[in-house]
Order: structure tokens, then C-alpha cells, then sequence
């Protein structure tokens, strides 16, 4: 199949609205930012359009256009990649792009597929709604019928949401030993049993998790549950960061609402057991708010309000980057907590041991100064950062 022909095959099924979802990967180009696109139908307003999801190294870009704009977007983003995937109502299509545009297509009937375009359809979870799970049932999120408690109900869809963040670790954990994962500030831990629960019983992974927390109480409640429940692989201890010194080698990292720089004191320590995967929900961010001493930023910063704000996502974003110094693929996400805010930061970070460019150095050396910042992460690694 010719180039030509294989782009109006695909632009065709589209505009008949036969398109079920599809996925543009493998950039041409390494200094390509977007680094893959996923597309749906949806309604909106009673108008059919697709979405773009653009998916950059560290966040997501939506695009919703209406049908009669897709030929201009499609072809506009269609040169820059060499995978496509297409599942269509009735039919599943796969194509390799060469470097000269030759089209290797592979195509399979499927079952006829429903299109799904509601905007708002209802959340399909990880964790079934109607299904009992005893760690749920132990924390008071379910009934003993497996029904998720009215009050509870922002609980779950947390558990939800984080369990997601986890399910796209996967592939960084290693497969051939067992998978250490640490929880720095574990409190009730039901983030902690929901994270066992999904890789241990779902998965199948061999995992031992460690909860670590400061409040005694809180600690062996947790451990009567982990045993209740005969989780013989996941412990709680009671204790801080600064005091854990037990592992040379740790495959994950979690830390949630660490205050402060006991965040920064995770994410160190973190990088010196050389995890796989880094997960930090930040809390409380006054290190920055304190040194802050920017002139060109006066019309934020004279508002106490405002310059706390400021403080707290540059502060992140110093973070995310010294991490990508430091050779983690970084990204910042949104992260539901009803504990605290409504809507919250999670840093997430993959280990690639990508090396930094000159340039990347030079951007975030420039920003810290810009700011007069001595960030207490980059004191703490100052040994990778070299």
C-alpha cells in the first residue's frame, strides 16, 4: 500500500466516525518533544469531535477538534511519526512507517466495538465498584458486601488514581527478584495496602513493602490489619526518613505529604538506593517561600498568598528537574487527595540514566539564581550532579 492511499484509508474511517480510539508513536526525530498522541471520539456539546491527547515527557496536552478540522491535523502530525495503531468499530489496523514512507500494514476483523463518546462517562476503575476487596472492607472504604461507603466515596476514587500511577510503573520494575518498595509517611496506609493488594494479588509481582511512619499507634493498627489480612510481605515500622538506614537497594520509592524538605530527604535518599521508580505527593513547601528573592517577580510576590503558591510550584519544579539531572525521566501529574486539597502534585520519575545536555544544566542553573535559591536537593545530591 502506497503512502498516499494508507493516509485516505484512515482519513476516511475517521470522518465515518468508525473511530473507536488509535495511537501515533515512535517519533522520527529524538528532539521531537511529543513523544506519542492518542485520539477519541467525543461528544461535546452535542458536536462530534476527536481528541488529541499529546503526551510530552513530563505532561499531557488535550486538543479536541471538530471532524472537518481532523484532515488538517492529522496530515499536520502524520510526517512525525512511524507507528500507528487504529482500533475502528469493526476492524483493528496496525502500520510501520519507513524512514522513505514505506507502509507495512497489518489488519484484523475485530468484534464490533461500541463507540464510547460520552465526555463524561462513567470512571472505569481498577478497582471494581461491586467488587468486595478485604484490605477496603479492613480500612471502612466498603461494606461487607463489597459496597463502597457513601463518605468514602472520594477515598476510593484516590485509591483509584493512585493505583494508575502505579500500574504504568510497571514495566520499570525489574522482573527477576523480588521488588522493594518503600513508603516514607505511610499514616493510615490505605495507599499503602492498595498499592500491595494491586501488585501482590492483581499482578502477581514478587514484592516486600515497608510502611514507615512516626506515629506509634497509627503503626500497629497497620501492622494488625497487614496480619488480619495475611500480608506477609508488606510491614510497617515506626521511625523517619533520616533514621531508615536497613536497605543498600531499593526498587521503589513512595513518599506522600512528606513536609517540607523531608521530601527532598526522600527523593536523596531515593536516588542513592538507585530506585526505578519515584513517586512524591510534596506537602508544605517553605524552603523556597523563605529564600525567595526575585525583584523581576515583585508583582507576585508582594501578595503573601500568592508568593506561597509561586514558591510551592517552582519548588516542585526545581525537583522534577534535578531529577532529570540526575538521569530520571520526570514528570509532574495531578493527584486527588480529599485529605488535603482538592486537587494536588505527584511527582513521578522513571530511571533511564539519560545523561543531561549542557543546555538543561544551564536552564536550571539559570532558574535557581533567578530565584536565590539554595535548594536542599541539590545540596543532598550534589555528588550526581557533577
Amino acid at each position: 500500500m502506497e503512502f498516499e492511499q494508507m493516509k485516505q484509508e484512515i482519513i476516511t474511517r475517521v470522518l465515518q466516525e468508525e473511530l473507536v480510539n488509535a495511537t501515533i508513536s515512535q517519533p522520527r526525530q529524538k528532539s521531537n518533544e511529543i513523544k506519542r498522541i492518542k485520539l477519541k471520539p467525543l461528544l461535546l456539546k452535542d458536536v462530534y469531535h476527536i481528541q488529541f491527547e499529546y503526551q510530552y515527557e513530563r505532561i499531557l496536552k488535550h486538543e479536541n477538534v471538530i471532524l472537518e478540522n481532523f484532515i488538517e491535523h492529522f496530515e499536520k502530525i502524520l510526517d512525525g511519526f512511524r507507528q500507528l495503531h487504529f482500533q475502528f468499530t469493526n476492524e483493528t489496523i496496525q502500520i510501520q512507517l519507513s524512514k522513505k514512507n514505506k507502509v507495512f500494514w497489518k489488519s484484523e476483523e475485530s468484534p464490533d466495538k461500541v463507540v464510547n463518546l460520552s465526555h463524561n462517562r462513567k470512571k472505569k476503575y481498577l478497582l471494581d465498584e461491586a467488587t468486595p476487596y478485604p484490605f477496603l472492607i479492613r480500612l471502612g472504604v466498603q461494606t461487607t458486601d463489597g459496597k463502597v461507603k457513601k463518605q468514602k466515596f472520594d477515598k476510593f476514587k484516590q485509591i483509584n488514581r493512585f493505583l494508575e500511577f502505579i500500574h504504568d510503573c510497571l514495566d520499570y520494575l525489574p522482573k527477576d527478584k523480588q521488588v522493594r518498595i518503600l513508603d516514607f509517611g505511610s499514616g493510615k496506609s490505605y495507599l499503602t495496602f492498595a498499592l500491595y493488594y494491586y501488585l501482590k494479588v492483581e499482578k502477581g509481582l514478587n514484592i516486600k513493602v515497608t510502611g514507615l511512619d512516626l506515629k506509634k499507634e497509627v503503626i500497629e493498627e497497620c501492622r494488625q490489619i497487614a496480619n488480619d489480612l495475611n500480608y506477609e510481605d508488606l510491614e510497617f515500622l515506626v521511625g523517619d526518613i533520616n533514621d531508615y538506614n536497613s536497605e543498600t537497594s531499593v526498587d521503589m520509592v513512595v513518599t506522600l505529604h512528606a513536609c517540607d524538605v523531608a521530601t527532598d530527604m526522600a527523593l536523596a535518599r531515593a536516588v542513592r538506593w538507585g530506585a526505578k521508580v519515584i513517586l512524591s505527593v510534596p506537602c508544605c513547601q517553605h524552603e523556597l517561600n523563605r529564600q525567595l528573592d526575585a525583584p523581576a517577580l515583585d508583582i507576585m510576590t508582594q501578595h503573601g498568598l500568592i508568593r506561597e503558591r509561586f514558591a510551592s510550584l517552582a519548588t516542585d519544579s526545581i525537583r522534577a528537574e534535578i531529577l532529570s539531572l540526575v538521569g530520571y525521566e520526570t514528570q509532574i501529574l495531578e493527584f486527588i487527595d480529599i485529605e488535603h486539597t482538592p486537587k494536588n502534585i505527584l511527582i513521578r520519575a522513571f530511571y533511564t540514566g539519560k545523561k543531561p545536555t549542557v543546555e538543561q544544566q544551564s536552564r536550571y542553573h539559570s532558574f535557581v539564581q533567578f530565584l536565590s535559591a539554595k535548594p536542599f536537593l541539590e545540596n543532598e545530591l550534589q555528588e550526581y550532579l557533577k
